[in-house]
């Protein structure tokens, strides 16, 4: 099993920052990603990062978005700068578990919502402008 807490939401500024916070358990767990869902939208992707430390990014957080994970990989963050009032939505930290070994397919198409098997609950970030 994988178990995914997500912490760090906020109400910012526009211009401001945070750092959003997931706690990882479970094994071989071969890729992590945040989406976000503002409310009447859809669930979009925000980035993602793999096993072997490769991330995306979605093009409106590029330049101001950075994932990252521990070298434990126990704890996958999100730091957000520059954070505009587009940017409000629920955050939802997201894993890909695999029965064997991580691999590249693991990085084929990594901001596709279908591909991620576990979630979090989502914390909220509120940009105000």
């Amino acid at each position: 099993q994988v178990q995914l807490v997500e912490s760090g939401g906020d109400s910012v500024q526009a211009g401001g920052s945070l750092r959003l916070a997931c706690s990882v358990s479970g094994s071989t767990i071969c890729l992590l990603g945040w989406f976000r869902q503002a409310p009447g939208n859809e669930r979009e992707a925000v980035a993602a990062i793999d096993s072997f430390w490769r991330t995306t990014y979605t093009n409106s957080v590029k330049g101001r978005f950075t994932i990252s994970q521990d070298n434990a990989k126990s704890t996958l963050h999100l730091q957000m700068n520059s954070l505009k009032s587009e940017d409000t939505a629920v955050y939802y930290c997201a894993a890909v578990r695999r029965i064997g070994n991580c691999n590249n397919n693991d990085f084929v198409r990594p901001l596709e919502s279908s591909k991620y098997n576990y979630w979090g609950q989502g914390t909220q970030v509120t940009v105000s402008s």
